[in-house]
C-alpha cells in the first residue's frame, strides 16, 4: 500500500442495525438461558421446564452448547422470559406447559415448532393458559339437567381447595325467588329468572363456596341459599316459573339466567321490584353516574375490608340493604365471570326445598 493509499480516508462502514426489542409478554417470570443463545451465537435447540426455584422454571440451551460450556455458571444468565422471546418468539407457544416439559426446537420448510422429546409430539400452536383451558372445560360442564349428589355436597365441603363461608342472610317476604345479575338485570322482569318453586316467607342464610385455585386465584365456586335443616334426599334443576324440567329445550324454555357484569344474586320477587324502584330513583338523582362505580363499589369495598381472607381486593360479595325497607339482597361474584348459570333445588323426602344451589365452577378443573 502506497503513501497515497494511506492518506485517503477510509469509508466508514455503516453500523449494523440493532435488533428491535419487543414487549411480547409481561409478567411471565424469569428463566435461565445460555449466553450463546442470548448473544445469538447459536440457535435455540433445547427448552425444558423444571422446579428449580428460579422464575418460571424454563431453561433454554443452544445447538452448539456443550456440557463443558454449560457447567460454567458464567455462561448462563437469568433473564425475563420476554428477553428469550425476543431471541425466538416461538417460545411463547409453550410458555404454559407444566413443569417437567422437555422440548427440542426445530425449524424447517414447514415452519418453526417444538417437539416433546418424550412423546415425539409436535407442538405448532400456542398451548393455552391452564386457566383458559379450565374455563372452556367449565363452560361445557355447567347447566346440565342433573349432577350426582356428590357434586353438590362436595361444593361445600372444606378441603385444600374449597372453604364454605356464610356471608349473611337474605330476606324473602313473598317467598318467590329471583336469580339474576344484580348490576344488569335484577328488577327487569323480562330478563330476570323467577323460579318455579316458592319458599316460606322469611330470612335465610347465604353460603358461598370459596375456591382458592392455584391457576385462577380466589373465586366463588358456588352459592347456596339454606332454606331448611331437613336432610337432603335429591336434587332437581330449578326451572323458571310456569315450566317443568320435562319442558326443557322446548322453544323459548331454558333453565339458566344470564350474567353480564360478573355478578349473581339471591333475591325475593317483591324485593326485586323494590330494587327496581330504588335504581330508578337513584339514577334520576344521579344523572350520568354509574350504579356500580358510583354506588355499589363502596359497598363491596367495605365487605372486602371486613372479610379480606375470602374475597379478592375490591370485594366479591355483599349483603346489601334497601335504604327504605331494609330488605336484604345477597350479591356475589359469579365464579369465572360472565356467562349463563342455573340453579338447583335440594329437596327433602317430601319433595320440599331444603336448599337452592347455583354452581359456577367445577372445582377439580381449577386445581392446576
Amino acid at each position: 500500500m502506497g503513501m497515497f493509499d494511506r492518506l485517503v480516508p477510509k469509508k466508514k462502514q455503516p453500523p449494523k442495525p440493532q435488533q428491535e426489542f419487543r414487549q411480547y409478554i409481561s409478567g411471565a417470570g424469569a428463566c435461565i438461558v445460555s449466553k450463546s443463545v442470548l448473544e445469538r451465537r447459536t440457535a435455540l435447540r433445547w427448552l425444558f421446564r423444571e422446579d428449580n426455584g428460579i422464575g418460571n422454571g424454563w431453561v433454554a440451551f443452544g445447538a452448539s452448547d456443550t456440557q463443558e460450556y454449560l457447567d460454567q455458571a458464567e455462561n448462563l444468565a437469568v433473564v425475563d422470559f420476554n428477553t428469550l422471546a425476543n431471541v425466538e418468539p416461538a417460545v411463547l407457544n409453550v410458555l404454559y406447559l407444566p413443569v417437567g416439559a422437555d422440548l427440542e426446537f426445530k425449524s424447517d420448510q414447514s415452519g418453526k415448532y417444538f417437539v416433546d422429546t418424550r412423546t415425539g409430539k409436535e407442538i405448532r400452536e400456542p398451548v393455552k393458559h391452564p386457566g383458559q383451558a379450565a374455563f372452556e372445560k367449565n363452560l361445557k360442564f355447567l347447566n346440565q339437567t342433573s349432577y350426582p349428589a356428590e357434586f353438590f355436597r362436595g361444593l361445600f365441603e372444606k378441603d385444600d381447595l374449597l372453604e364454605p363461608f356464610v356471608i349473611g342472610e337474605a330476606d324473602f317476604p313473598s317467598g318467590e325467588i329471583v336469580l339474576a345479575d344484580p348490576l344488569v338485570y335484577l328488577g327487569d322482569r323480562k330478563y330476570s329468572t323467577f323460579l318455579n318453586r316458592t319458599i316460606p316467607a322469611g330470612a335465610y342464610p347465604v353460603e358461598l363456596s370459596i375456591c382458592r385455585s392455584p391457576i385462577v386465584g380466589l373465586r366463588v365456586a358456588a352459592a347456596k341459599l339454606k332454606i331448611s335443616s331437613r336432610p337432603v334426599k335429591g336434587y332437581e334443576l330449578a326451572m323458571p316459573r310456569g315450566y317443568t324440567v320435562e319442558q326443557l329445550n322446548q322453544p323459548g324454555v331454558f333453565s339458566f339466567f344470564g350474567v353480564d357484569a360478573g355478578m349473581a344474586c339471591f333475591c325475593d320477587a317483591a324485593v326485586a321490584d323494590e330494587y327496581a324502584r330504588f335504581l330508578e330513583k337513584w339514577s334520576g338523582e344521579n344523572p350520568g353516574k354509574n350504579r356500580y362505580d358510583d354506588y355499589f363499589a363502596q359497598e363491596f369495598r367495605r365487605s372486602y375490608e371486613a372479610h379480606p381472607q375470602v374475597q379478592r381486593e375490591g370485594g366479591d360479595f355483599v349483603v346489601w340493604k334497601l335504604p327504605e325497607s331494609g330488605h336484604r339482597i345477597a350479591m356475589f361474584a359469579s365464579g369465572m365471570g360472565d356467562g349463563i348459570y342455573s340453579g338447583y333445588w335440594a329437596l327433602d323426602a317430601e319433595g320440599e326445598p331444603v336448599e337452592l344451589i347455583v354452581p359456577f365452577m367445577n372445582p377439580p378443573y381449577f386445581r392446576g
